[in-house]
């Protein structure tokens, strides 16, 4: 592990990289960790490449066309800054195999387009692309539901529809979070205590009047002290931390709700939690992965899209993108 601010050893090769992402204009410089990676690439000598997501597709041979999954390919040159930040030099409808390497990092919500898309990308590993995170990898691991599977980290936790098991579980933990299984940003994250007024239309608006599964989990204190996002790269444990602490009057901690973050060194139980699920999860395929730790648990497993790179960067001087990049570099 490269301590703080250095850069990993030079790659041997240069590579054609393709970022599978939302629309380029919504993509904020100031904030998102898939410009840092493109950043870090171009800075380590590789070629990046941005796909809209909405633009793969297959096709099968014809006329002398081999056929395959293609996406239109958008050539990049990253700029500093946080406006002007990229310059377009050029698009080609181009088959994923032709790229070293291609990162999904299209932001959730995992609905049916998502789903399409791994199916796509899953074909295209087929065609002899190399696809991170795996496209098998990201259908498996529900963000939210992936906690289940580490249960001895979890904190008290129901997946259910049943309006009556959830108000049971309210009942008996007293005070909770529901959530749905697809958000992401806090989004429509709601705390429920047990003598909150609004918990019946609650339940019922979250879960669509019990056609919905959601979560319910205990209420977690340490809140207060910031939801935790540790990173892990190629299954090796990032050292830092970024404490994302609710504004006043909020119960979410994160930063598109208003949250601040706060770069830390690890906690041993940081790195108990995250050093058991490492090996774990880079074994599946998943280059690159969010664990979300309140306190003293584990309570998310972010595959889709980590983010928290740039501000860990501009707080600690430790370039996780750049670790990313080298990662690939490595499987490449």
């Amino acid at each position: 592990m490269a301590a703080s601010g250095d850069e990993p050893p030079p790659p041997a090769r240069a590579l054609c990289l393709a970022f599978v992402v939302d629309p380029l204009p919504g993509l904020k410089a100031a904030k998102d960790s898939s410009i840092a990676m493109m950043r870090a690439a171009q800075a380590r000598g590789h070629a990046v490449h941005a796909i809209d997501y909405a633009t793969l597709h297959w096709r099968s041979p014809a006329a002398g066309e081999p056929g395959g999954v293609y996406g239109e390919a958008i050539t990049l040159a990253l700029r500093d800054g946080d406006g002007d930040w990229h310059r377009e030099s050029g698009r080609a409808v181009t088959p994923l195999r032709d790229f070293d390497a291609v990162l999904m990092r299209k932001d959730p919500p995992f609905d049916g387009e998502y789903l399409a898309a791994t199916w796509l990308l899953e074909r295209a590993e087929a065609e002899g692309a190399r696809v991170f995170n795996r496209p098998r990898a990201l259908r498996d691991h529900s963000e939210k539901l992936a906690i289940a599977e580490f249960a001895q980290f979890a904190p008290a936790t129901l997946v259910d529809r049943d309006s009556a098991r959830l108000h049971a579980f309210i009942d008996a933990q007293g005070d909770v979070i529901l959530k749905p299984l697809d958000g992401m940003g806090g989004s429509r994250i709601f705390r429920v205590r047990r003598d909150d007024p609004n918990r019946n239309v609650i339940v019922e608006t979250l879960t669509v009047d019990g056609s919905r599964t959601i979560m319910a989990q205990r209420f977690l204190p340490g809140i207060a002290a910031g939801d935790k996002r540790i990173l892990v790269v190629a299954g090796r444990v990032m050292p830092w931390a970024l404490a994302r602490i609710p504004k006043a009057g909020e119960t979410r901690g994160n930063l598109a709700a208003g949250g601040r973050g706060i770069a830390q060194p690890l906690s041993a139980r940081d790195r108990e939690i995250a050093e058991s699920l490492a090996p774990v999860l880079w074994q599946r395929g998943l280059l690159l992965v969010g664990l979300d730790v309140i306190g003293d648990h584990l309570t998310e497993i972010n595959v889709t899209s980590p983010t928290c790179m740039v501000e860990i960067r501009a707080q600690t001087g430790f370039d996780i993108a750049a670790q990313c990049i080298a990662a690939l570099e490595a499987q490449c």
